[in-house]
């Protein structure tokens, strides 16, 4: 049933950037800043160290800010959406990122470092929630080529701030290679300020006239009370936001928890990597700090063909199931052969372990095919990144826990193994054609 909406809305395409050029614009650049605030900072960590001491556990502190942050503000977004509508808590949370970044480049200690942090990802823990209901309501016709574009704008800001981010350190200073990201967020911050703008002019304009959209037929019409396709087709349509009501019936939703807990997964396995995968690299593979970066960098090119191809492959074909499995499969190979063969094939393995990251996509077109309307979305949204960013935020830390009283990465590697093994049957239910709602209707009656 899932796959029936995205049917209906691929049969009714219109042209991307009819009346909606400013939102595929945003979606892009937001989508940009999510990742480039948290790839770009532990490249140039032992640059900030040669100016104020950052003691190991800033480091694990800095590694856990993400999830965590993303784990609360995945809860309070949805509240925030209902109160004052998608694209004023995406400016919001926008502006949180471009002045958090910009003031990570101005700290001066350690205790700043890690307050800014903390901004820039309160922003993107917003971010995160509010895309995905922003792609659903401006493109329903396009979720596929959508979840496609976002996902590997997400993939490039992954590996390219480790690939410049030494360099420009090295030449220009930490604090200019960090800043530099601030500004990408702010430029994001144009395009949506213009449509609010624009909301608030056509709001004002419309106000005398019928709720009817000029042009609409009775088919039309008649297709729109499953799914608000035409309008969302043409340009922006007022959604009812996320209902508590909604919220917490997913709680009790198989569908929703497997989600989740999907989406836990990769969640941990990326923001480990991020705090770890280099120290693994030059203690495990004996690889030079240098070279650890450059893998690092291959570990997030790894998700481009992956954001590339899911979504089409989940959207059209349905393939849930294969590209998860697929996903657990090369994350088990990558990290058997850290385990077993750590001086052989570093970038292989590297390389393998990378394609587990086809689990982000993934969950990212399952909160939108896997919900009715965008309301439903919000409210899965929410749910799904508040579990999933709360489960990865003990990971980082755990880690460097059990490296320390175990003084190797044996026991760590094997948790991730573990990680990848215990999320299987979520996978299984995850790959189930429903929805949300029919899943609610199975088990408890009228939605």
């Amino acid at each position: 049933m899932g796959g029936g909406v995205a049917d209906l809305v691929t049969s009714r395409a219109q042209p991307l950037w009819r009346g909606r050029a400013l939102a595929l614009i945003g979606i892009v650049l937001v989508a940009f800043s999510l990742r480039s605030a948290v790839a770009s900072l532990s490249p140039v960590i032992d640059h900030i160290a040669e100016e104020f001491t950052v003691s190991s556990v800033v480091v694990g502190l800095i590694g856990a800010a993400p999830p965590v942050c993303f784990a609360v503000f995945g809860l309070l977004t949805p509240m925030f959406e209902r109160r004052f509508g998608l694209e004023r808590v995406a400016v919001v949370a926008i502006g949180l990122i471009a002045a958090g970044l910009l003031l990570r480049g101005l700290a001066v200690d350690s205790t700043s470092l890690l307050a800014a942090t903390a901004v820039v990802f309160a922003g993107v823990g917003s971010g995160n929630v509010l895309l995905p209901p922003l792609v659903k309501k401006y493109f329903p016709d396009r979720l596929g080529l959508m979840m496609t574009v976002y996902s590997t704008t997400m993939a490039v800001s992954t590996f390219v701030p480790p690939l410049v981010a030494v360099p420009i350190a090295d030449s220009a200073g930490w604090r200019v290679s960090l800043g530099l990201w601030g500004v990408f967020a702010a430029i994001a911050l144009v395009p949506w300020v213009a449509m609010l703008l624009a909301h608030r002019t056509d709001a004002v304009a419309a106000a005398p006239t019928t709720s009817r959209t000029p042009g609409s037929s009775d088919a039309a019409e008649a297709a729109d009370e499953s799914f608000d396709a035409a309008s969302m087709a043409t340009g922006p349509i007022a959604t009812t936001p996320a209902n508590p009501r909604v919220f917490g019936r997913l709680w009790r939703l198989p569908m929703a928890w497997s989600i989740a807990l999907v989406f836990a997964s990769s969640s941990t396995i990326a923001y480990v990597s991020f705090a770890w995968l280099p120290t693994i690299m030059i203690d495990v593979g004996g690889v030079s700090p240098a070279n650890a970066g450059l893998l690092l960098s291959l570990f997030g090119l790894m998700g481009l063909p992956c954001s590339l191809l899911v979504p089409i492959l989940i959207v059209r074909f349905q393939a849930t199931r294969p590209v998860f499995f697929s996903a657990i499969a090369s994350g088990l190979v990558g990290l058997s052969g850290m385990l077993f063969f750590p001086t052989v094939g570093m970038p292989l393995w590297v390389a393998f372990f990378g394609l587990a990251a086809a689990l982000f996509p993934l969950a990212l077109v399952l909160l939108s095919i896997r919900a009715r309307t965008p309301e439903s979305a919000v409210a899965l949204s929410g749910f799904v990144q508040s579990i999933g960013y709360a489960v990865a935020a003990v990971f980082p830390l755990l880690i460097g826990l059990l490296h320390d009283a175990t003084d190797s990465w044996l026991i760590p590697l094997w948790l991730l193994v573990g990680v990848l093994i215990a999320v299987i049957p979520a996978g299984w239910i995850a790959g189930r054609r429903r929805t949300i709602e029919e899943d609610w209707e199975r088990r408890h009656g009228r939605w």
